[in-house]
């Protein structure tokens, strides 16, 4: 397929682009990027996208999701997944090995890859397990899974049981590059919690987990980072202490990223006192002054990406009573509209955003994306920023409801999301197989 997207305010972090420019894509590569060469084409040999008022991005990269299968696919499936992602403006996504049976060999690895490409909507990555089933015991065929495809490790669900088992995979990260992603979590303080330990776990009965079963594994995984030169990368960053222990390991050179949630930067545990369980997840809502460490976080560059952590359950699992109900929440398809609160805030710029949604998350795990370089595969996401509507999980792709954003009135919307010149997704709509490869009835529809 051929594009002309023009008129767009294009937001390319890697460039340092701000301006409004058109972007021609010949098949699946951006051919050229520049002010009024929309005007070399002709529709009946491009498809043309006016995107006035729009911002035209570098494709989404959520490096932090749940896809569930194989082994759950009543909760989510790879092709769910992937709409639900395209949906929320998302072209790749980098999925946890907690699957059942666990991703800690190359057999898992290919199957993930291979449905991915059946549904071929978007590009998913897997991330490979640190220890064999997740177990905490012995370490999984590391090599096997990055030959097979995998771009990352994590015992994502669960930390690293040993530190023994940490330094050897940060050993290994050195080694061959890739980054090795924590969970960061003391589990003889965090077990048997339900909630953030504060007053609101107090008023609400409910067993606490402290900030501090955090923090400790923070600090002992950027001790061994420090000590082996690994490359470390920790995931749902949720404390003001964890904010502050990543940003003094920066400082000192230690090679460490991070990431949090939507969740994490919008509520606070103040949102259990209605004892509803899709604000349940792990770790947990935090109070107020971790709220604003998180944002201060994201402002200076200590917090490097925004990932979701889109995991979904059923109703089985979530509509039980609070301390028995599953953590977890979804966020594709809301991810978008609560992040762009940073910038109505006025606590990141649009660049800066698209920095932590979409070139930084690239640049963390290694792959293709995150800029709008000519030559480069024209994974592209268009936004409406002005478009205001309420957030309803009813119309989500994803197979799952547990989004604690259902009801909320936003500003901001997907327009349009382009995965290798094709278009995929368009306002609203997961375009049909036919011209999601590339054929169309009525190519200049979006002029």
């Amino acid at each position: 397929m051929n594009l002309v997207i023009k008129n767009g305010r294009v937001l390319d972090p890697e460039k340092g682009l701000d301006e409004s420019l058109d972007i021609i894509v010949s098949g699946e590569r951006i051919s050229a990027i520049g002010r009024g060469i929309s005007s070399q084409v002709t529709s009946d040999q491009y498809v043309i996208i006016d995107a006035t008022d729009k911002w035209v991005t570098p494709g989404l990269i959520d490096m932090h999701v749940h896809l569930r299968e194989p082994g759950e696919e009543y909760k989510e499936t790879i092709a769910s997944g992937s709409m639900a992602a395209v949906a929320g403006g998302f072209t790749s996504v980098a999925c946890m090995p907690n699957t059942d049976p666990v991703n800690d060999c190359a057999a898992v690895t290919e199957y993930i890859l291979e449905k991915a490409r059946e549904c071929g909507l978007c590009n998913v990555y897997p991330v490979g397990a640190v220890s064999r089933g997740l177990e905490g015991k012995t370490l999984a065929e590391i090599g096997e899974l990055f030959e097979a495809g995998a771009v990352a490790v994590t015992d994502d669900g669960y930390p690293v049981r040993t530190s023994q088992l940490m330094r050897r995979v940060l050993e290994y990260s050195r080694i061959f590059g890739f980054p090795v992603i924590s969970h960061a979590e003391d589990l003889s303080l965090s077990q048997g919690g339900a909630i953030n330990e504060s007053a609101v776990s107090t008023r609400l009965g409910l067993k606490g987990i402290p900030g501090e079963a955090e923090e400790i594994a923070v600090y002992r995984d950027i001790a061994l980072a420090g000590l082996t030169g690994g490359k470390l990368h920790i995931a749902h960053v949720s404390t003001a202490g964890s904010v502050e222990l990543i940003r003094l390991a920066k400082r000192k050179g230690i090679r460490v990223t991070a990431e949090t949630a939507p969740h994490y930067f919008t509520l606070t545990d103040e949102a259990l006192l209605s004892f509803d369980t899709n604000f349940k997840m792990n770790p947990p809502l935090r109070g107020k002054d971790d709220l604003k460490a998180i944002r201060e976080g994201l402002a200076d560059g200590t917090i490097d990406a925004i990932a979701t952590d889109h995991a979904p359950h059923s109703s089985i699992e979530k509509e039980v009573e609070f301390e028995f109900a599953a953590n977890g929440v979804i966020g594709l398809e809301s991810a978008l509209p609560i992040s762009l609160r940073l910038v109505w805030d006025g606590i990141l710029s649009p660049l800066e955003l698209v920095r932590k949604l979409s070139s930084n998350p690239a640049k963390i795990l290694g792959i293709p994306g995150g800029s709008l370089q000519k030559g480069a595969e024209a994974d592209i996401t268009i936004i409406d920023p002005q478009a205001e509507y309420s957030i309803d999980v009813n119309k989500f792709f994803s197979m799952s409801r547990n989004c604690p954003f259902h009801t909320w009135k936003v500003r901001g919307k997907i327009f349009m999301t382009i995965k290798r010149g094709h278009i995929v997704f368009e306002q609203g709509d997961i375009l049909p197989a036919a011209q999601a490869h590339g054929v169309s009835s009525n190519p200049s529809r979006f002029a």
